[in-house]
């Protein structure tokens, strides 16, 4: 069997990666060693940009529909928590949704889409020449070969790909055990309940099915030597140490403990191999963001790849995942262990240094936001190709609004091509209104396979886009070019060097095409 890609996992990073693929026109299977979803969900929140991207291609709102909205997040079980309610996204709020429904929601949406899964198989190997990659699979009825061009590993922090491929995963060992539990509590804290102090810290989060989540850590956890499984004993012992009570726990449906190992793949694309997820970091789970992560990086990584195989994309097109990513994940690396820290100091001066910093929080807004966009990848800004380019470039585009009360700019991308944002008409000096009175801007002659004009006035203004008159987008909501000058041919002619860069030269315009119009 022949695929253009192949994955090894099915977890949310894998399934949203073949999603993404398919929207990009190419055939992918998924090969996932689990017959079936794990109940288990290790992840419980999906944030704001997590949101944002789904909301990209529109299948958000059955997570709004099912997900518990908190509107505020923890940095390091800090007293003072971060506001998420002032966060210049749609979303403003992480949504509490085990990760077991998560990705039967992502299975259907790659499934639909045309994607191959195939479930209680394991790629055990994988061998590459010059144009392809053979992939070998452990299959139920015996192993087999699957031949592709790339292969893709999201196979976890064990990642049978990572190894195959001699890519390092250098960092540090495993010297603090958290904890976990998914029980019934006959008498359950009020919500949002969190607590830390000398004895240790406790955050209590709710579960669909009547069910809580206690996660903690405490004075005894730093160890280096493996303990015996979690039993529902030793649970309430730790909670009733840190509380005075059990909150009348029982009936566990999953008892765990993790701990904070904190590795970093050397390398995400080696040859027709690459990484995403868990096989390219591993850290402790502070602030439930490794998923979001994860996800991010195939939202990276999906119309790279997909640009790639349709011959659409520029030279260094599938190096930049790398180059962009794996800078992703050091800070990811240097966020974790800052909070781990914070986590597992219970001295007088630990616990002071929390105080302090949890006293900044609440009294200076712009440290309390900061953190904020950080934890929930808003404030993710890719380098921008020189100097000169304007400050918004490299950055996320926020979900801009048009006066012609359609969706937001984020309901407009498409995973296959980029967004040409025509600002010129509407606004007073800027562009022309031709007497029919369709609006036509400066660029609209720019559409052409793999890129889409969209014509149109922002409903509200915003600081930052003031002097913006256009803009590239591409298919991951990142900002590629902003164009500033007043003159309409010297910003036309930015503008055909921007895409030059981004796109094939034989991708030529197709002048008098109909541009897509955000004002009708």
């Amino acid at each position: 069997m022949e695929q253009q890609v192949v994955i090894a996992g099915g977890g949310p990073v894998g399934l949203w990666l073949a999603a993404e693929l398919r929207l990009g026109g190419v055939s992918v299977t998924v090969v996932e060693e689990r017959p079936d979803v794990d109940p288990r969900s290790k992840a419980l929140t999906v944030h704001p940009r997590t949101i944002e991207i789904l909301a990209s291609r529109g299948v958000h709102k059955p997570f709004l529909a099912e997900g518990l909205r908190i509107p505020n997040g923890h940095f390091a079980m800090l007293d003072e928590r971060l506001d998420f309610s002032e966060l210049d996204t749609p979303f403003p709020y992480t949504l509490a949704l085990p990760q077991a429904r998560t990705e039967e929601l992502l299975e259907e949406h790659a499934l639909a889409l045309g994607a191959t899964i195939v479930r209680g198989h394991r790629v055990s190997g994988f061998t590459e020449d010059a144009g392809s990659v053979t992939v070998q699979v452990q299959g139920t009825d015996g192993p087999y070969e699957l031949r592709a061009a790339y292969l893709v590993g999201c196979d976890g922090t064990r990642s049978t790909v990572r190894t195959a491929a001699g890519i390092d995963f250098p960092g540090t060992p495993s010297t603090v055990l958290g904890w976990l539990g998914d029980v019934v509590l006959d008498r359950p804290p009020r919500p949002g309940f969190g607590l830390f102090g000398p004895r240790g810290g406790l955050l209590v989060a709710p579960l669909p099915g009547g069910r809580h989540r206690l996660v903690g850590i405490s004075p005894d956890s730093r160890t280096t030597q493996a303990p015996p499984d979690l039993t529902l004993e030793e649970l309430r012992t730790k909670v009733v140490a840190m509380t005075g009570e059990d909150y009348g726990m029982r009936d566990p449906v999953w008892l765990s403990r993790f701990g904070n190992a904190t590795r970093l793949a050397a390398a995400y694309r080696r040859g027709r191999v690459l990484l995403a997820g868990d096989a390219a970091h591993q850290h402790f789970p502070t602030g439930g963001v490794g998923m979001n992560v994860g996800i991010q990086d195939a939202h990276n990584l999906g119309w790279k790849l997909a640009a790639t195989l349709g011959g659409r994309a520029p030279d260094g097109l599938l190096d930049s995942y790398h180059s962009e990513r794996h800078p992703i994940g050091a800070q990811l690396m240097e966020h974790s262990r800052a909070q781990t820290a914070l986590m597992t100091g219970f001295t007088p001066e630990s616990l002071d240094l929390r105080s302090f910093l949890s006293g900044m929080i609440a009294t200076q807004p712009a440290f309390g936001r900061a953190l904020a966009e950080r934890l929930t990848a808003l404030a993710v800004a890719y380098p921008a190709p020189d100097a000169k380019a304007h400050p918004l470039t490299g950055g996320r585009a926020p979900d801009l609004a048009f006066t012609d009360s359609g969706s937001g700019l984020h309901g407009r991308l498409r995973a296959d091509g980029y967004l040409l944002l025509d600002l010129t008409d509407g606004v007073p000096g800027q562009g022309r209104r031709p007497e029919n009175g369709h609006r036509a801007g400066v660029l609209a002659d720019r559409a052409r396979p793999g890129l889409t004009v969209l014509t149109g006035t922002l409903d509200r203004p915003q600081a930052a886009w003031a002097a913006v008159r256009a803009a590239l987008i591409r298919p991951d909501g990142h900002i590629a070019w902003v164009g500033t000058d007043r003159d309409d041919a010297a910003l036309a002619a930015a503008a055909d060097r921007a895409l030059a860069t981004t796109h094939r030269a034989t991708h030529r315009s197709m002048h008098g095409a109909t541009p897509r119009s955000a004002a009708g």
